[in-house]
């Protein structure tokens, strides 16, 4: 029996969502559209629209499922996202745009569960490493935020632990970093990770360096919004700005690190996946070595991380993928 199947990819700066039909076990794209999340009052506009433009509206072609993957912590199938004023609930979207099955889902549960729908050619390999069969992988990836998730065994499948590891403390490792900190704490107070290592963060560690006439005499200071992250790449390979140039290298050096936590937290044997909107755009920054130092610069440790292979995830709908998987289990749940 065929069935459609909604699914999306929910954060602060787009939202994309993806209507497929599903025949035994296969499934065949319909209608796919993304939107400026910025630019709507509530999650509901967006949905109404889609299901018009994609045809949904017939009851013939109704969907039998949706699951959306959302930039935040979910409870009780209820959400608020962290960095839009939406607040999502998984039995009023069922109850108003009549659809039998809703599950919302974290955006990086998502991620993690669409690791294993990606090819070699979605990867660009950091370190190969000495892959462990079945052990724990850890997914994580800053963008609008930053996003982590745990993946276990468990029976026939790998299991995502959705977790909020974004907003745990920075913990500086060199006295640049240390400065770095106490120049944040003066303007948040708590100094999560994902003050740093997100597009915003990248903008808080390009402000930083700005502050700094002796390193970079002469350069006059620019005023960035808040999440400029895109603009200070752009200064960095396109004009090579100096300070964004070393605003990268810091920011590869602290998440390589950050990384490396993680991995040796979970003992990650089967690997570590660096996703996110920001790594593909700097691949050339991570792949310079500065990463892979700071990951593996765990003293006693830094031979097991020297085994753990690192890879970044290059296929932007990864998320996507991974809500689309949970989508059709709940078809599969329901037989």
């Amino acid at each position: 029996m065929s069935n459609y199947l909604i699914y999306g990819d929910i954060g602060g700066t787009k939202t994309l969502l993806r209507v497929v039909i599903a025949d035994e076990g296969k499934t065949k794209p319909c209608y796919e559209q993304r939107y400026d999340s910025q630019s709507y009052a509530d999650f509901n506009e967006i949905l109404a629209d889609f299901l018009s433009k994609a045809g949904m509206d017939k009851a013939s072609r109704y969907p039998a499922s949706a699951c959306f993957a959302i930039a935040g912590p979910i409870v009780a199938q209820q959400a608020k996202l962290t960095n839009l004023p939406w607040l999502m609930d998984a039995a009023a979207l069922a109850t108003k745009f009549s659809i039998p099955r809703v599950k919302l889902i974290n955006d990086f549960e998502a991620v993690a569960l669409g690791i294993e729908k990606l090819s070699c050619d979605d990867l660009a390999t950091l370190q190969y490493g000495l892959a462990g069969k079945l052990a724990m992988r850890v997914v994580l990836g800053a963008g609008t935020g930053m996003g982590v998730a745990w993946l276990h065994w468990q029976g026939e499948r790998y299991i995502p632990l959705p977790t909020e590891g974004g907003h745990i403390d920075f913990a500086p490792t060199t006295p640049l970093q240390m400065a770095l900190l106490d120049y944040l704490a003066k303007k948040f107070g708590h100094v999560s990770v994902e003050r740093v290592l997100s597009g915003s963060g990248l903008t808080n560690i390009f402000n930083f360096l700005q502050t700094d006439s002796i390193r970079f005499p002469g350069i006059t200071a620019m005023q960035l919004k808040e999440d400029s992250g895109a603009i200070i790449t752009t200064l960095a390979f396109e004009q090579q700005h100096p300070i964004a140039l070393q605003a990268l290298e810091l920011f590869a050096e602290i998440y390589g690190a950050y990384a490396g936590n993680l991995a040796l937290m979970g003992l990650c044997r089967s690997g570590v996946y660096i996703a996110g909107g920001i790594a593909p755009r700097i691949i050339d920054t991570l792949q310079k070595g500065d990463f892979m130092r700071a990951f593996r610069n765990k003293g006693r440790f830094a031979g097991l991380m020297s085994e753990i292979p690192v890879h970044v995830v290059m296929n932007s709908q990864v998320g996507l993928l991974g809500a689309g998987i949970e989508a059709q289990r709940l078809i599969d749940a329901s037989v």
